[in-house]
């Protein structure tokens, strides 16, 4: 996007001080943002409840941005989708393990719908302000998701991007069964990756391999060593889109608003097919060296393995079958490898039949990147509005779509999915589609949220709290402004609540509640100050009048560095940015109102209380995105309009708002909080 600079008169510039001068004449350009927006949430798999992860790690952070695009573009210009990942074989699994082992006795529908409600139920509690939370196999949004999933195919296969492709698939002789997804684990054969927790065709690190390439691969349904059988099933070209890619990378690496985890991550994708060996089998690969595919032999030197690069992937397959029957052990790079869009499992949306093969389902991944597509057109029908103007969100240069993942997703967000919306394009694709064609999403990915220093996974050794039970210690407000704080844009931060950590001491302060103190303790001191000093002093009605200039400065400054970072991403710097402020708010106030109160001088009382509510409006305001509740009891004390969260208007002064005159506020009973501690916070000495 453009960005544009903050202009002033040659009015406002002669009675500025020299400070204020000062920080106009360096002041950054400003941001430009979207007339339209879309933002994506990620899609939870239907199998279970949320944990801290899905909250802290992802929704937060969508939810922020969406409310401060709100603000910022109008409430009509803005759509916050998720929902409901309802199929695949990690679904089918739970399913199945649930019946046999726990005797569950609905069908395998009742059951996602079960866990659809319980994770609703838990985004609402957290204040996620989703226009809609839909589900890839339930109701109204299944309905529309089932029709773009059939137009999403047809379209990529009409425009020559399909292959149907026999490929080796698990199969469990014991079982009398194929094996889908998660039904098979081993290790990953991709080279460097030590995950243990390998399935059919992707590892729990997010590395896409060919399910012959598994190492050691396992049934979970009887244990057995499962063989391959032969299966058709129709796969993207995503190998052909590598050259496109690349210019992706090259593209984004230099955008302020993309992490360099994304593109970074995206690269280490679109390497050269290559095969590692280890040294000690050289002799072997001598010997039939000249069998394999034309290639380029690496010595790596201080490694334990050599290199075998290939031009094609085709190539490097032909390799490792010949590799394999010869008994070499190798690992395979990160490539790009042709993207499986259909499957057998009989759970799943249902694959359009392209050239009159047996009826497939589609498999998970692809359908749910394109899932948010169908959320778009679903919430616009909840809103009465025209469905098809889905397009004016996706489809155009005056709109943005941004997607919060995790990083164990880039491959395909950033890799997958791109190519695949390059693909809709008829004719030659490019990474920068004209007006009206899928223009290619934002993603904002954020680093791993570990639990006391460990990562933690539903299916693993170390169970992360559930995202319910952790409002039984915290309120929602304390809980995302920690999140926010923690820095996952930079790195891998560990989620340590004193509740759940056994090494913490009684008398160790609690991560989360400490950075709470902010707004229970600091900014709810400044509110309620000042409204009971209006009620005691001005009848109630608050003064209005000009602002000081270093008042108006300080604020324009705060503002213009949090949506700087707020472009950017960069939550955590937006709420050091608002610690700031507000703190100056408070020192301020302490020494100006209290001066006035020792001077019993009502017209200095006055002129402090028109500066800090200055203070006020300007923090609350940029607070809204990221604390809803407590905010938006500010706007109701001051009894003004909401167009006070309007960014058109971020630079005005509550003069502004009154018409200039004095303003009576909602009257503030004692010990009333904006923003509130939990519950079980109370009786301690922690502040």
């Amino acid at each position: 996007m453009e960005r544009k600079r903050i202009t002033f008169t040659r009015k406002e510039t002669d009675t500025m001080s020299e400070e204020k001068k000062e920080f106009v004449k360096h002041e950054a350009p400003r941001p430009e943002f979207p007339k339209r927006a879309i933002i994506t949430g990620g899609m939870p798999y239907g199998n279970k409840k949320l944990h801290f992860g899905h909250i802290g790690g992802v929704f937060v952070f969508a939810d922020v941005y969406a409310r401060f695009l709100r603000d910022r573009l109008g409430d009509e210009n803005v759509i916050f989708v998720s929902g409901t990942d309802c199929y695949g074989s990690p679904i089918a699994e739970s399913y199945r393990k649930l019946v046999a082992e726990q005797g569950f006795k609905g069908t395998i529908h009742d059951f996602v719908e079960e866990n659809h409600k319980a994770q609703k139920k838990t985004l609402d509690d957290y204040m996620i302000s989703l226009n809609i939370f839909g589900a890839s196999g339930l109701g109204r949004t299944a309905e529309i998701h089932n029709k773009v999933s059939d137009w999403f195919i047809r379209t990529l296969y009409k425009n020559g991007h399909l292959h149907r492709i026999s490929t080796k698939q698990f199969y469990d002789e014991k079982a009398g069964c194929f094996l889908n997804g998660r039904q098979v684990i081993g290790k990953c054969p991709v080279d460097g990756c030590q995950s243990e927790k390998a399935y059919a065709d992707e590892c729990d690190l997010g590395h896409q391999y060919m399910p012959e390439n598994l190492i050691n691969p396992k049934s979970t349904l009887t244990g057995d060593t499962p063989i391959m059988k032969d299966v058709e099933n129709w796969y993207f070209d995503l190998p052909a889109y590598n050259k496109l890619l690349k210019e992706y990378v090259a593209k984004i690496s230099k955008q302020k608003n993309v992490r360099q985890l994304v593109s970074s991550t995206i690269s280490e994708f679109l390497a050269d097919p290559v095969v590692h060996i280890k040294n000690e089998l050289l002799d072997s690969y001598n010997a039939v060296k000249d069998q394999l595919p034309e290639h380029e032999f690496i010595e790596e030197k201080k490694k334990p393995s050599f290199t075998i690069k290939f031009k094609e992937l085709d190539e490097m397959n032909k390799a490792t079958e010949i590799l394999s029957a010869n008994g070499i052990r190798y690992r395979t790079g990160k490539t790009l490898v042709p993207f499986r869009l259909t499957g057998n499992i009989e759970w799943g949306v249902p694959a359009p039949v392209l050239e009159g093969e047996d009826p497939l389902t589609i498999w998970v991944w692809p359908e749910s990147l394109w899932a948010p597509i169908s959320f778009t057109q679903a919430a616009l029908e909840q809103q009465g509005r025209n469905p098809d103007e889905w397009k004016d969100f996706w489809c155009s240069k005056d709109a943005n779509v941004y997607q919060f993942i995790g990083a164990d997703n880039i491959y395909f967000y950033g890799v997958a999915e791109m190519a695949m919306f390059m693909g809709l394009k008829e004719g030659e694709n490019t990474i920068d589609p004209p007006e009206g064609e899928m223009q290619l999403p934002i993603l904002c990915a954020n680093n791993h949220i570990l639990f006391l220093d460990k990562k933690a996974s539903s299916s693993g050794a170390i169970k992360p709290p559930m995202a319910a039970d952790l409002l039984d210690f915290y309120t929602p407000e304390q809980l995302r402004m920690h999140f926010l704080g923690l820095g996952l844009g930079q790195r891998s931060v560990s989620f340590m609540p004193k509740p759940y950590n056994p090494n913490a001491k009684p008398e160790d302060p609690d991560p989360v509640v400490k950075d709470g103190f902010l707004l229970s303790n600091v900014f709810n001191r400044i509110i309620r100050t000042c409204i009971y000093s209006v009620q005691k002093y001005f009848d109630g009605v608050m003064p209005v009048g000009e602002v000081d200039e270093q008042v108006l400065a300080d604020a324009k400054k705060a503002i213009l560095d949090y949506e700087r970072f707020m472009y950017r991403f960069e939550f955590h710097q937006a709420t050091y940015v608002l610690d700031s402020y507000i703190r100056k708010a408070s020192k301020y106030m302490a020494k100006n109102l209290g001066d006035a109160d020792k001077a019993d001088d009502n017209e200095a009382r006055r002129h402090a209380l028109i500066q800090v509510f200055h203070m006020i409006r300007t923090a609350a305001v940029l607070l809204h995105p990221m604390a809803p509740q407590g905010t938006e009891m500010i706007l109701e004390y001051l009894q003004l309009d909401k167009s006070f969260w309007s960014w058109d208007k971020i630079f005005d002064t509550i003069s502004d708002f009154t018409g200039g005159k004095d303003h009576k506020l909602k009257f503030l009973e004692p010990r009333v909080d904006f923003f509130t501690k939990h519950q079980s916070q109370f009786n301690t000495s922690e502040e």
